[in-house]
């Protein structure tokens, strides 16, 4: 019997996110209340927006495809459920977050050479992805991601990369135990045959079966998840310092920010 995309929600991501819902109703952790409220909204709208044209892209040029009837009804190129994947990530990572301790990082400041460095850094990374597209059809699909990944970090990390450098470990702890998670259903729904990945697209090197580009997917999407929810955090706790004065003019309401969601 062939095991639908479907299957792969019900038996992987569902009983994932009802976890994080009950751990996060059980814990409290009012710490995370309002960035959570007002964060994940924002993370999940973002992630459909700007995973959709890349996703399509790639499905069309057959980098992966689907099993016979494994998909319900698609939606240009991709199959809803892909997209139900892009909010279910969001949304596990953002809650498994909120169940985190985080290093007090109000007292950070980021000056302007450190923003510069932060977009230098992630313009950098996207010229090693675009140059690896360029090099080879191998490396499509590793350089889609690095060259696709370089303008949210450049945002992420222009912003406030020192308060990441902060917390660090709970940026780590965030990032790295749903990555694992996807990772190992992810390898598990390659062997299902759900999805299947072009050899002539990605670079064959696996790690216990699981393709690197894979892996690499999982870790920049939630980065893009944690980051963004951290530096919301110390946004709406200091306003005034996280947000350059500048900006801060034409934005006179961002200390008020934190009030459209109960404390």
């Amino acid at each position: 019997m062939t095991t639908s995309y479907i299957q792969f929600h019900l038996a992987f991501v569902v009983p994932a996110l009802l976890a994080v819902v009950v751990a996060t109703w059980l814990r409290d952790r009012s710490a995370w209340r309002r960035t959570l409220g007002l964060g994940t909204p924002i993370v999940i709208v973002l992630a459909v927006a700007y995973t959709t044209p890349w996703d399509n892209y790639l499905v069309a040029r057959r980098v992966w495809w689907y099993g016979d009837q494994t998909v319900l009804a698609r939606i240009w190129w991709a199959p809803i459920e892909e997209y139900a994947f892009f909010v279910f990530q969001s949304l596990l990572t953002a809650l498994w977050l909120g169940n985190l301790d985080l290093t007090d990082v109000t007292d950070v400041s980021v000056s302007r050479p450190a923003r510069v460095g932060g977009v230098v850094v992630a313009v950098a990374l996207g010229a090693l992805g675009v140059v690896a597209i360029l090099a080879g059809p191998k490396l499509l699909y590793l350089g889609a991601i690095v060259a696709w990944a370089a303008p949210v970090f450049a945002v992420q990390w222009a912003f406030g990369w020192p308060v990441l450098a902060r917390a660090r470990r709970t940026v780590l702890a965030g990032v790295l135990v749903p990555t694992l998670y996807l990772c190992v259903a992810d390898r598990i729904a390659i062997e299902a045959g759900i999805w299947i990945l072009s050899p002539t697209y990605t670079t064959g090197v696996a790690v216990l079966g699981l393709p690197i580009e894979e892996a690499l997917f999982f870790l920049v999407t939630n980065l893009f998840v944690v980051q963004g929810l951290v530096l919301l955090r110390w946004a709406l706790a200091a306003p005034s310092v996280a947000v350059p004065a500048v900006v801060r003019r034409y934005l006179p309401t961002v200390e008020e920010l934190g009030a459209v969601v109960p404390r």
